[in-house]
């Protein structure tokens, strides 16, 4: 069966969770929840076709809403930082929740991942689809408009898992969507040893909140330079201000060759296990967080803690704080007007 459903749990105001399983042809499987639009698990063979799941989550529903750390959400309805919780937009001031002091993050503390979202799955000719729709009333979490929110996850049979985004709105707002999934290739403790390629030469340096300064920082002779493949772990301790601010990567990279189509932009591997995946996306940044808060969130083995570096994330966005950024590519969505988006992870042997 390409597609099944069981319950997983009940949300806060009791409405049932549901856990899908989509498999396509080759055996890649993806578990995805409808509260968050969660990413639980996804797994891949290796080099000699063994499966393992490659990315950090749960089993259990309360885990996610005592504990996680945006493991495998779709964040909205603004991914990554806005500088204070404040902005601008059409001459009025917005106020959101400061939930990373001093600054807004991945949309406060009731934003579209910690929501349970309506789903529905489709067998469609190129793998088994789940589409994830949420209502955002204007106010909500101080974001003016209300906005509707579309998220299809297709597992393809090229073995891709395609994201696909959709938004509308009834008056001016900002958006800004991301995929929050903890990459683990390996199965090991640490993805330092895992190797990066991204398609960038700049990166958006950040202050000591991790808000951008609106500065583009080029990456030559610096730990940012990723051009050429070379291991997470190489340059993560150089006494860079950048990454003693972050405590490693927490950064948005500035893509190549945007121009809203889908385009390759970055490749990460794992020499021992073999496994690869590639990311493209219609997006202008990528972030590349190594996981350097994760220490002392529980696992699910009693006594168990997730540890620094255990994982990455490849979040695929628009650049952090634009909507007090001009001159970043614009994050507002007008009133009737649709917002789209698309980012391809695609799985394979190095």
């Amino acid at each position: 069966m390409p597609i099944t459903k069981k319950k997983f749990g009940h949300f806060k105001n009791g409405e049932t969770v549901y856990l899908f399983t989509l498999k396509n042809k080759n055996g890649l499987t993806a578990k995805i929840v409808s509260y968050g639009g969660i990413l639980t698990e996804l797994w891949t063979p290796d080099k000699n076709g063994k499966f393992i799941n490659i990315v950090l989550g749960y089993k259990k529903l309360e885990n996610y809403l005592k504990h996680s750390p945006y493991f495998g959400a779709t964040v909205g309805r603004y991914a990554n930082r806005i500088a204070k919780g404040r902005f601008k937009l059409e001459g009025k001031i917005y106020q959101l929740a400061t939930n990373n002091p001093p600054n807004h993050l991945h949309g406060g503390p009731g934003g579209l991942a910690l929501q349970n979202w309506t789903s529905k799955s489709t067998e469609t000719p190129i793998g088994p689809a789940l589409t994830l729709s949420c209502q955002s009333s204007d106010g909500a979490e101080g974001f003016p408009g209300n906005l509707t929110t579309t998220v299809t996850y297709t597992l393809t049979n090229k073995n891709e898992l395609q994201i696909d985004y959709h938004a509308i709105t009834d008056q001016t707002t900002v958006v800004n969507f991301t995929h929050h999934s903890y990459f683990n290739l390996s199965g090991k403790d640490s993805v330092l040893d895992h190797i990066l390629q991204i398609k960038s030469d700049r990166i958006t340096p950040t202050d000591k909140t991790l808000i951008p300064t609106g500065n583009y920082l080029h990456v030559h002779n610096t730990p940012f330079d990723f051009r050429k493949p070379i291991p997470l772990g190489a340059r993560i301790l150089e006494p860079h201000i950048q990454l003693k601010n972050a405590g490693g990567y927490d950064h948005n990279w500035v893509l190549s060759d945007w121009n809203n189509k889908l385009r390759s932009v970055a490749v990460l591997h794992d020499p021992a296990s073999g496994r690869m995946v590639k990311v493209a996306t219609t997006e202008p940044g990528l972030q590349i967080y190594t996981g350097n808060f994760l220490s002392g969130t529980p696992t699910e083995k009693k006594g168990e803690k997730f540890k620094n570096y255990q994982a990455v994330c490849l979040e695929t966005q628009h650049f952090p704080d634009s909507p007090n950024k001009g001159h970043f590519p614009s994050t507002i969505l007008k009133a009737g007007k649709e917002f789209r988006s698309e980012t391809v992870y695609g799985f394979g042997i190095w």
